[in-house]
């Protein structure tokens, strides 16, 4: 099998105008950025149009370090779909570059079922990352600035709680001391980065209704306290227009294409252990304004993407899933199973089978949000047949749809299972209304109470006592309406990242809570979950490359 980035260069590209002709986008409205890349404006977003259109949820089992293929899996359903005949766009989140060049070398799909230009779209891309970084890094220097310019009239923080951050992953920025030296350099204050995917800037693009609704949430951005006990905010400086001209374009979607020349709107990239997980709202509803399918994804396990996709984005949109496909493969299960992790490549139907209970329990999640399920079993190169019959006789048995989703290996064609599957769903038998896990007149307590038993199967939740002043910051600024968005690990239900399976008796804990004012949701830091990673002892620049002008590496 050739690598990634072979298959990318060998697939030969269509002008994005062809691309937007395909589904009826008008060319004339299309920004370009080189032959291959546009942006849509989001004013293009028809709400009846959106309303008539079948979205798709692709999420998986909790995942393995190497991941469950959601990505491919999404991008092989549009292909799949394309192959049968069926009007759709795959809209996707943008890959980071910390995980790019940490442990996963790329986020574009796999194999023949990519996003291209995936060399672009992996690195820089529309620059929308940088834009994120830069406009939350000038909320950053202003606020310093602010302070330094107005100490001598008596003005002083009591709390900083806006860190910096950077789209790379620096375990020695996760703690710093800015202004050291003279006093020409700024005040002497802690302060430290979190990476970009986990910025309130990040999660404001993907929540934002429009360029009114940005400025809104922008100018409500908390920023500490002050030396008087009152909350002070963006628009306190004044400065939230200056902050918007920053987000001007990232604020608009991205027109990409696939390897068999079918429409991608990427856009947004929040992780979803840290942070919501879900691309932008304007670029789900672009893509359903003009496609009858749209497949979209959540990040990491469906116990996190999934979850904060109906309880946060749906909630805030109003958007309402057809159908969500849940992802897993043999490695996964096996893992869930018990069996070493050395040995998941490995033939081992036992293990497999005591992997069904991690497989069972985010199906039973997503059917109680009001979701019908489809399993789609990711085909990798080492499987065998008698395990993957083993998985689809498992879900018949649940009266759960099962296909076998090929496209890795053979692109659309090795979806039409999938697809033809995923449209007779939706026709029979779509799912229901979102069923939220909480309501808005919940209190943050109870909000997470609900999360952490009826999604992870917890048996409750414990706050620290940092956790617990911030609770009371919260009803003091009378925003426990909010969602709440927990970041903790994607490798288990519960906050310890080695209890696979579905693990029993196990509380979360809270160690920390980020107000996001302006993302209009509660973070909470369960375990010891980072929101600045570090990078592994052999990170995936060390096999990233440019020869002869040509990029190697990228997966």
């Amino acid at each position: 099998m050739k690598s990634d980035i072979e298959i990318a260069r060998e697939c030969r590209l269509k002008p994005i105008e062809d691309i937007a002709r395909q589904v009826q986008i008008p060319v004339d409205e299309l920004e370009h950025y080189g032959k291959y890349i546009a942006k849509v404006p989001e004013s293009l977003i028809d709400e009846k149009k959106v309303e008539n259109s079948n979205l798709i949820l692709v999420t998986a089992i909790t995942p393995t370090k190497a991941g469950i293929g959601k990505t491919t899996v999404s991008v092989g359903l549009a292909l799949g779909l394309s192959y049968i005949g069926k009007k759709n766009i795959v809209a996707l989140r943008e890959p980071s570059l910390g995980p790019c060049f940490g442990l996963k070398g790329g986020a574009a799909g796999g194999g023949y079922a990519q996003i291209l230009p995936m060399d672009k779209i992996n690195l820089h891309f529309t620059g929308d990352f940088h834009a994120v970084t830069s406009a939350h890094n000038m909320i950053a220097a202003l606020l310093d600035n602010y302070i330094y310019q107005h100490r001598d009239e008596g003005f002083a923080m009591k709390e900083i709680l806006w860190k910096r951050v950077l789209d790379i992953n620096d375990r020695n920025l996760r703690y710093v001391v800015t202004g050291l030296g003279a006093k020409t350099n700024g005040v002497t204050m802690e302060s430290g980065f979190d990476i970009t995917p986990a910025s309130e800037i990040m999660a404001i693009l993907c929540l934002s209704k429009d360029e009114h609704d940005l400025r809104r949430r922008i100018e409500n951005i908390l920023l500490g306290t002050t030396i008087e006990g009152k909350p002070f905010r963006v628009k306190d400086m004044g400065v939230a227009g200056a902050i918007c001209v920053l987000l001007k374009d990232a604020l608009h979607p991205n027109l990409v294409q696939t390897t068999e020349n079918t429409p991608a709107i990427v856009h947004g990239g929040p992780f979803a252990n840290i942070a919501h997980g879900c691309n932008s709202i304007l670029a789900t509803k672009l893509a359903m304004t003009y496609a009858d399918y749209v497949v979209t994804e959540a990040g990491f396990g469906a116990d996190l993407g999934a979850e904060k996709f109906f309880n946060i984005k749906c909630r805030k949109s109003g958007l309402n899933p057809k159908l969500t496909i849940l992802v897993a493969t043999t490695q996964g299960l096996k893992m869930h199973g018990g069996v070493a992790l050395e040995d998941i490549k490995k033939p081992h139907s036992e293990g497999l089978k005591k992997g069904f209970e991690n497989l069972d329990k985010h199906i039973r999640n997503m059917q109680a949000f009001g979701q019908t399920v489809v399993v789609c079993f990711n085909r990798y190169a080492t499987d065998v047949d008698s395990e993957i019959e083993l998985c689809r006789e498992h879900c018949e048995n649940m009266g759960v749809g099962f296909a076998v989703n090929n496209a890795f290996s053979e692109g659309g064609k090795g979806a039409v299972e999938l697809a033809e599957l995923v449209v007779d769903t939706i026709a029979n038998r779509p799912s229901r209304p979102v069923v939220f896990s909480y309501t808005d007149r919940d209190n943050i307590e109870t909000k997470a109470e609900k999360v952490v038993r009826q999604v992870y199967g917890a048996d409750g939740v414990v706050f620290s006592a940092a956790a617990r002043k911030m609770l009371e910051r919260v009803r003091q600024l009378g925003i426990e309406d909010y969602p709440v968005c927990i970041a903790k690990t994607q490798y288990s239900f519960s906050a310890d990242a080695h209890a696979y399976g579905v693990p029993h008796g196990f509380k979360v804990q809270i160690r920390d809570i980020v107000v996001n004012c302006g993302a209009e949701m509660i973070v909470l830091i369960a375990g010891d979950i980072l929101r600045m990673p570090g990078l592994p002892k052999s990170p995936q620049a060390e096999r990233i490359d440019l020869i002869d002008g040509r990029i190697e590496g990228l997966s």
